[in-house]
């Protein structure tokens, strides 16, 4: 993980190989000092994620321009997703102006002039993402930039809280498990920055994301509530929040799910694994347990569904096979 402490290098080289990191690890850009003096703190950390490149960013007051001719520069499209953690920021883009503060949201488009003002020292987690990949979730490019949203509540807390777990994550090695976590972080922010509704709001669509993620590993008895938050990069209080007001909570979820599971295999006259090779598959240890569970779930014991018998008392609730 690359990280360039400005400080290290000699006095009078500061300011100059500042501009030369910033131009270097996000788009092309002119600093400018905002205090007289020869010397300027300041560091970058940075990370990759798949096609999302984050940083840690952090200096003394200074104002930069991202204006036409650094845009005709720039080597690709980009959003740019930001965290302020310290420090205040004004934001100019698209004829709109916001002073962005301490846990609050904002984005910039890169295929834009745009111009910053750090008015004291700050820091802020940012994060690059590609144009199509955002641009395309919204009802216009510019949707939302340069306007603050609240990190501390809402959907906007949930792409804050997504942000401070994403930069803790470390690169996945699966490139289906990168190119999921750009999409579910796309599809918050875009939530955030108020798009158009594409079928569900943004914790609907995380959470049917999780969903997707716990049927496709039931059999893995790693399977947790540690597991999904570091698959999606979220927090356990986030993931119980997603499912607060449904009908299950997360680990009823998944333990239906589980039954559920079982119930199609002890159904299947083709599978020939015993009752308990199927329940220990599934994260079931104790047999005994499992049969317990399964009866309260579907009114029948596994080993009738074995045999090929169904719950025929209309006052209990049969298993369900889909």
């Amino acid at each position: 993980m690359p990280v360039w402490n400005i400080a290290q290098q000699p006095v009078q080289d500061q300011f100059d190989y500042w501009h030369d990191v910033i131009c270097d690890v996000f788009i092309p850009m002119t600093p400018k000092r905002s205090f007289p003096g020869a010397g300027f703190a300041g560091g970058v950390e940075g990370r990759a994620l798949g096609e999302i490149s984050r940083a840690d960013v952090w200096s003394q007051a200074q104002r930069t321009l991202h204006g036409p001719r650094e845009v005709e520069l720039s080597g690709g499209e980009f959003y740019f997703v930001n965290l302020m953690v310290t420090g205040r920021c004004r934001g100019q883009q698209c004829d709109r102006e916001s002073v962005m503060s301490p846990g609050q949201l904002w984005v910039v488009d890169t295929t834009l002039p745009y111009f910053l003002d750090f008015e004291s020292q700050w820091r802020m987690f940012t994060f690059r993402l590609p144009h199509e990949l955002l641009g395309s979730r919204l009802s216009h490019p510019t949707q939302g930039t340069a306007m603050p949203v609240d990190g501390g509540s809402g959907v906007g807390g949930l792409a804050a809280a997504m942000m401070r777990s994403m930069w803790k994550l470390e690169e996945p090695e699966s490139v289906q498990v990168r190119v999921e976590l750009e999409q579910s972080f796309a599809a918050v922010v875009s939530a955030a920055l108020g798009a158009r509704d594409r079928g569900a709001p943004a914790q609907d669509a995380l959470r049917a994301d999780v969903l997707r993620f716990i049927a496709a590993n039931l059999g893995d008895p790693g399977l947790s509530v540690v597991a999904v938050c570091r698959r999606f990069a979220i927090s356990p209080r986030l993931l119980h929040r997603l499912f607060e007001g449904q009908e299950h909570t997360f680990a009823e979820t998944v333990r239906t799910m589980r039954l559920n599971q079982c119930a199609r295999l002890l159904a299947d006259p083709l599978n020939r694994s015993t009752i308990t090779d199927i329940a220990l598959r599934h994260g079931f240890t104790d047999p005994a347990s499992f049969s317990r569970a399964f009866r309260r779930e579907f009114g029948i014991a596994p080993r009738e569904v074995r045999a090929g018998k169904h719950a025929r008392d209309p006052s209990v609730r049969p298993f369900r096979t889909r």
